[in-house]
């Protein structure tokens, strides 16, 4: 007797845990750019601003680094998990690879943005 609500309780975990990771990442960005609006801001203080902006950019670097981070290993659980469930339990999907290729890609949109507060 199949029950495919494991499985698919299995994929709303991994969105979950997509949708945390792209809150953190996300987090991240407003933090980094947060010290550059505040050296806009006031443009007086520009040398006592731009002493600590280093630290904003550094944690919203983490920040968006931990949130892909998360997204990768939510990936990893997800599919160690689904190869353990019985075969008659997980359903035949017509794109069964579609959290795996968007877990993938967000992650990696995630390093991108890592890349680029790096950068710039």
């Amino acid at each position: 007797m199949s029950d495919p609500r494991v499985f698919f309780a299995a994929e709303r975990t991994l969105l979950a845990w997509l949708r945390s990771g792209l809150t953190l990442m996300a987090l991240g960005f407003v933090v980094a750019r947060f010290g550059l609006f505040l050296t806009l801001l006031s443009p007086g203080q520009v040398e006592h601003l731009n002493s600590h902006r280093w630290l904003s950019d550094l944690l919203g670097l983490v920040l968006v680094l931990s949130g892909a981070a998360v997204i990768l290993c939510a990936q990893y659980n997800h599919r160690r998990y689904v190869q353990t469930l019985p075969p008659e339990d997980v359903p035949q999907m017509a794109l069964p690879w579609l959290s795996s290729v968007l877990s993938i890609a967000v992650a990696a949109a995630g390093t991108l943005l890592a890349i680029d507060l790096l950068l710039f």
